[in-house]
């Protein structure tokens, strides 16, 4: 059985204060005597009493001034990932101005009861889902019962998450409908990982239709729509070495069952295919045209990658206004983000033979 929680009543009863007097010390706001302070501060130590329960404090206040963000994966994964980055940049300016602070929470694999555990103790004023994430979450039922309001892009797909919402299949489907008016027919596509324990491997329509995570899905739906027939591989993250080993998957075998197009789901899976079509002396676009989402700037690139553009930094600022007007207590409805196909240099017609 788990160990009563030390209170700020018990402190005071030990140092021999009232109960007023030992939270004016530790919320610094009043008239107290250093010789209180410290008896006060050392009852509390030897009680191992941490604080205030920051979620009774925020309860009393109405409010804490911190922004729960929820984040899947390890922490150091999504700060490796330029367009995450840009998006937590752009989400941490809006905050900025009301002002909040951001608690990040980060959900590796598996680790759903602990982060409920999380906010169930933590004090925050709003959840925001900034980044990829599962359609169902049991987070949702957590915060929904203390009226605490969501926000999210996309996911998770419940009604009581109000939506920063990006039109995945049809953004994704205007690249593949790119690649069908150059002449393409026989197209490869590299989807994110569908769910949180993805590996690299060649997936069906039906493995599509049954994804955790509805933007993989949608995008990959956008493929489908335009060529039902597409050749699909997962990479287990979207990142430049898993595209290379989903690239791999759709490049290296034998010529006559090589796709003359691949549409990756991300800017860096798209770099990953680049790579090993460089490898396997494959000219892009000559013999290989080659499409990505995002639209990161890549300096390093020896080329303008064909991509769909979202901006991050733009997508996160618009998540923080939403979950600013939230915590006005106006409802939030759907907002719309717009993404569009930029051409570049990764994509022509297929050779003729």
């Amino acid at each position: 059985m788990p160990a009563r929680r030390v209170t700020l009543k018990d402190v005071a009863a030990r140092a021999g204060v009232s109960l007023s007097t030992a939270s004016l010390v530790f919320s610094g706001k009043g008239p107290v005597s250093e010789a209180t302070a410290t008896k006060v501060r050392a009852a509390a130590s030897a009680l191992g009493y941490a604080g205030p329960d920051p979620l009774a404090a925020s309860l009393r206040q109405g409010r804490s001034g911190t922004v729960a963000v929820v984040v899947e994966g390890r922490l150091g994964d999504a700060f490796g990932d330029p367009f995450a980055v840009r998006v937590m940049d752009g989400l941490a300016r809006a905050l900025d101005e009301i002002p909040a602070g951001l608690l990040l929470l980060p959900r590796t694999p598996g680790e759903h009861e602990r982060l409920v555990a999380q906010l169930g103790v933590a004090a925050f004023d709003a959840v925001a889902f900034p980044l990829c994430g599962p359609r169902v979450d049991p987070v949702v039922d957590a915060v929904a019962a203390r009226g605490i309001p969501m926000i999210g892009t996309g996911a998770p797909d419940d009604a009581r998450v109000s939506q920063l919402w990006v039109d995945e299949r049809g953004a994704s489907a205007s690249a593949a409908r790119h690649l069908a008016d150059l002449g393409h027919t026989r197209v490869g596509h590299v989807t994110m990982n569908l769910s949180a324990t993805a590996r690299t491997r060649r997936i069906t329509p039906e493995q599509v239709a049954a994804a955790d995570y509805p933007d993989a899905r949608d995008r990959a739906v956008g493929v489908l729509d335009v060529f039902p027939d597409a050749t699909m591989v997962e990479a287990a993250r979207a990142d430049v070495e898993h595209g290379e080993a989903a690239a791999h998957l759709l490049l290296d075998v034998d010529p006559d069952q090589r796709p003359s197009a691949i549409a990756a789901q991300s800017d860096l899976l798209a770099v990953g295919v680049l790579r090993v079509a460089a490898d396997l002396g494959l000219s892009v676009p000559e013999d290989l045209s080659v499409t990505g989402f995002d639209g990161l700037d890549l300096p390093w690139l020896d080329t303008e990658l064909t991509t769909l553009v979202q901006d991050g930094v733009a997508k996160g600022h618009a998540l923080g206004a939403m979950v600013a007007a939230a915590l006005t207590g106006a409802p939030v409805r759907r907002e719309e983000f717009p993404v569009h196909l930029r051409v570049g240099s990764t994509t022509a017609p297929p050779r003729t033979t």
